[in-house]
C-alpha cells in the first residue's frame, strides 16, 4: 500500500460488532419463517434494499413486515428484532482513529438505514460516553442518506467525487468481499478485514 492519504472505513464488523443471525433468529421467533432467504449480508430482498437506500420510510418497512408475518406484530417488536444484530462498539479502535486522523483523511461509508442508525448511535454513546462517531471523520456517508449502496460502484464514485479524493490515494476497508470488489473496480486500494482482525492492529497504513 503506497501513497495512502485517505481511508474509508466500513462500519459493521469493522468498527462495531454485528451478527446478522441475531436478527434472522429474532424474526423467525416472531413467526416469519425462512427469514434468512430474505435477508443476509450478501443478498437482500428489495424491501431491505429500499430501506437502506432511503426509498421507503420506516413506517413503510414496518407495514411490509407485518404483511409477511403470520402473526400480528407491533412496530416495537419489529424494531427490536431488526436491531437485534447489534452487539458492541469496538471502543479500542477510537484511539487509533484519533491517531490516524492526524496523518490521513478519514471517512465512513456504511450500508444502513434510519432504524439501525438510531440504534447504533445509542449503542455508541452507551459504550463510549461520547455523543457521536461522526466526529472522528471528515465526513460520513450512510446509504439511506446518499441513496446509494455498496457494492454498487456508484456508491464509491459518489464518495470519491463528493470528498474530492483520488482513488489511487484512497484505502477502503470492509468486512465483505463483495464490497471490496466494488471498490476495486474504481481503482481504490482495499483491505478485506477478516474475522478476528482489528483495524488498529493492521500494518497497512504506512
Amino acid at each position: 500500500m503506497n501513497n495512502i492519504k485517505n481511508i474509508i472505513f466500513d462500519l459493521g464488523n469493522v468498527l462495531t460488532d454485528i451478527d446478522y443471525n441475531k436478527t434472522i433468529e429474532a424474526f423467525e421467533k416472531l413467526g416469519i419463517e425462512n427469514f434468512k432467504s430474505r435477508f443476509s449480508p450478501l443478498k437482500m430482498d428489495d424491501l431491505f434494499e429500499n430501506l437502506e437506500t432511503g426509498k421507503i420510510s420506516d413506517a413503510d418497512f414496518y407495514d411490509s413486515i407485518k404483511k409477511i408475518s403470520d402473526t400480528p406484530l407491533s412496530n416495537s417488536q419489529i424494531e427490536n428484532a431488526w436491531n437485534a444484530l447489534f452487539l458492541n462498539f469496538r471502543t479500542e479502535s477510537l484511539p487509533f482513529l484519533e491517531k490516524m486522523s492526524v496523518s490521513h483523511n478519514l471517512y465512513l461509508l456504511s450500508n444502513t438505514n434510519s432504524i439501525h442508525l438510531t440504534k447504533f448511535k445509542e449503542i455508541f454513546t452507551r459504550d463510549t460516553g461520547k455523543p457521536s462517531l461522526d466526529s472522528y471523520f471528515i465526513k460520513t456517508y450512510y446509504s439511506n442518506l446518499i441513496g446509494l449502496r455498496k457494492p454498487d460502484t456508484e456508491a464509491y464514485a459518489f464518495v470519491l467525487q463528493d470528498a474530492k479524493l483520488a482513488a489511487q490515494e484512497t484505502l477502503f476497508i470492509d468486512d465483505l468481499v463483495t464490497n471490496i470488489e466494488g471498490a476495486k473496480q474504481l481503482g481504490i486500494q482495499t483491505h478485506h478485514l477478516l474475522r478476528g482482525e482489528k483495524v488498529e492492529l493492521l500494518n497497512i497504513y504506512q
